[in-house]
């Protein structure tokens, strides 16, 4: 069948000039409309079976700000503002996911410069692949041949449009080029989209402003057992309730939503499953399972990072360096000892990774907050200091002692494997980061981990722990997200988006 000839390209927007935000971010959803829709047209007819007329493609929407002084207008936040004269521009993707971030960005930028914002379509094409609606799955329809065809006819993803050189500061531009406005652009966003889905099990529209990881299923147990509860309550807060799948529970009182209906439990968990405890204004927070080890912290928060989160924060299990602390004792890392080595390429070992004061003050709150001791007294339950996280799970075993000693030199009092993975990375990617492990053995002294002593261990530690990074997040939404993003994270030449 062949419903005739399709235009390789969709038809041209020029580019507008705009004071107004919501009028940009209008164009911009616009604009991006036109081209997912061009391209999901072109491969509906493919998987049909028709012949196209050449190549397809679509490209992404871009905005744009030029400036020719240093002179802005006076702010006391660390971004919303390009650095000095020039050009500066973005690729973007799914302005309906977006659209608050994008508003509040060009909103900034104009009250910042008070010129127009450029938006139009960019040469980025948008790769096939991230094209699909969330349910869509056309690509398995084809025959290995017809898949062949699909690299011919249309654009697949350019890992080279997709680096971190921005987050990284390594980018240069070349002659010519505009500055970046954002730290990642549409194709990198994309991918992180797409990977999200494939790790975690839910969709990237319900992931919220506030992220907590474990690296034990226990904590998610009971993060689901408080969730059906808030769900339960008429008067809470949250909204819904998300587990892997898109597994919906509604608030008592409210009813499904469109596409609630869709969710199914899968038939075995991702291998990072999330969960998600909704608020209206998105502010609710997400929980991820990454497991054990750094590849998976990192991998994890690669992705997250697209999202621009206001904060995460590790809650887990660490082994306790020093005799003085007892099993069920809270760290709270104020340094890290980087000996995960999955970040050395991104971000060299010489660049330190600073504690976030007002972090640290929501976690030391929650802490007394939660199980009601406070003051001198606190010191008791609590310890301030350096968590080391390692890539080597046993490490003691490593003759003579090398490791032992270099982590009684860096005054570590708490090693885990994911902690400084998790920070570093918030780091890179300003995303606020604070981490609090409970102490769950102490190998340096003898105690192991045995079978009875784990199991009373977690049924008396993970509820209070995890309510101690809920009621952590009470205090940062309460004090407002914009302390949070500070310029501690903020390089020499930044981005100016958040």
């Amino acid at each position: 069948m062949d419903n005739g000839p399709m235009s390789t390209a969709p038809a041209f927007i020029a580019p507008t000039q705009h004071t107004d935000p919501q009028a940009a971010l209008a164009q911009v959803q616009r604009i991006y409309q036109q081209q997912i829709d061009h391209l999901r047209q072109a491969m509906q007819r493919f998987v049909a079976g028709d012949t196209l007329d050449g190549p397809v493609r679509a490209c992404y929407p871009y905005v744009r700000i030029e400036t020719s002084t240093v002179a802005r207008a006076d702010t006391a936040l660390a971004y919303g503002f390009v650095e000095g004269p020039g050009r500066y521009e973005t690729t973007l993707t799914r302005p309906d996911l977006f659209a608050s971030y994008y508003a509040e960005q060009f909103r900034l930028l104009q009250a910042s410069h008070g010129v127009a914002l450029e938006v139009g379509t960019s040469h980025q094409p948008i790769p096939i692949h991230f094209s699909f609606a969330e349910h869509d799955h056309v690509e398995g329809s084809l025959g290995p041949e017809r898949r062949l065809l699909m690299r011919d006819t249309f654009d697949l993803p350019d890992l080279t449009a997709m680096d971190d050189g921005i987050a990284n500061g390594t980018w240069q531009p070349r002659a010519g080029e505009a500055h970046p406005l954002s730290l990642f652009t549409a194709p990198r966003v994309d991918y992180s989209l797409h990977r999200l889905r494939h790790y975690t099990g839910t969709a990237p529209e319900w992931f919220q402003n506030f992220v907590l990881f474990t690296n034990y299923q226990f904590y998610i147990d009971e993060f689901v057992r408080l969730g059906h509860a808030e769900m339960a309550r008429p008067d809470s807060e949250y909204t819904a309730f998300i587990e892997p799948g898109n597994v919906v529970t509604r608030r008592t009182g409210l009813a499904a939503a469109p596409g609630d209906a869709l969710g199914t439990p899968p038939p075995r968990l991702p291998q990072m499953p999330a969960y998600h405890l909704v608020r209206a204004d998105n502010s609710g927070i997400t929980m991820v399972n990454i497991g054990v080890g750094p590849a998976n912290a990192k991998t994890i928060t690669d992705h997250i990072a697209v999202l621009r989160p206001h904060a995460w924060m590790m809650l887990g299990h660490c082994a306790g360096l020093r005799n003085s602390q007892q099993l069920g004792d809270y760290v709270l890392a104020h340094a890290y000892v980087r000996e995960d080595h999955v970040l050395d390429e991104d971000l060299p070992l010489w660049v330190p990774i600073p504690a976030l004061a007002e972090i640290q003050l929501a976690l030391e709150q929650a802490v007394a907050d939660v199980t009601r001791i406070a003051g001198p007294d606190l010191k008791r339950i609590m310890r301030t200091g350096t968590v080391a996280s390692t890539d080597n799970r046993n490490w003691e075993l490593l003759p003579d002692n090398r490791p032992q000693r270099r982590f009684s030199q860096s005054r570590a009092v708490a090693l885990d494997m994911e902690s400084a993975t998790i920070a570093a990375n918030g780091f890179r990617f300003r995303v606020p980061y604070g981490t609090l492990l409970c102490v769950s053995d102490k190998p340096l002294h003898g105690e192991i981990k045995l079978p009875g002593m784990a199991n009373q261990f977690y049924r008396e530690r993970v509820d209070q722990h995890l309510r101690i990074g809920m009621r952590a997040i009470d205090i940062l939404r309460q004090g407002g997200v914009q302390r949070l993003h500070s310029r501690k994270l903020r390089s020499f030449s930044e981005v100016a988006f958040q």
